[in-house]
């Protein structure tokens, strides 16, 4: 299912995670993004088109034509989208850049379950570890 938005899956329980989300919503741009919670009672991986383990381990993002993007290429579609990250995604997308990016981006997913969570009470994923 293609959306006239580019979709951002992330962890709404990661503390870190749903910081840099609420800042990606105030930035010009953020009009072209739809944001969906993971760890909300209401989310559904088979219509959302992604699969339910791998979203939980790793960044996606899902174009305007249904493509996904996935860890570091996920992060540098958000940032196509916000004119202020423009130039961003695209030192992010030169080889060096990217290889050291995905060296870091390995080592966060890794650890992300781990981070401290926000209080839960509804979410099906309160006690998953990733």
């Amino acid at each position: 299912m293609a959306s006239k938005l580019v979709t951002i899956y992330y962890d709404g329980l990661c503390r870190l995670c749903s910081r840099e989300i609420n800042h990606y919503r105030k930035m010009k741009g953020a009009h072209a993004l739809r944001f969906v919670d993971i760890t909300s009672p209401d989310f559904d991986s088979a219509e959302e088109g992604v699969d339910p383990v791998r979203v939980h381990r790793t960044m996606h993002v899902k174009d305007q034509l249904g493509h996904l993007h996935l860890g570091v290429d996920a992060f540098i579609r958000i940032w196509d989208e916000l004119p202020a990250l423009r130039n961003v995604a695209r030192l992010a997308r030169k080889k060096p850049v990217h290889l050291v990016l995905e060296a870091g981006y390995a080592v966060f997913a890794r650890i992300r379950p781990l981070l401290p969570k926000k209080s839960c009470q509804d979410s099906p994923y309160c006690e998953v570890k990733a």
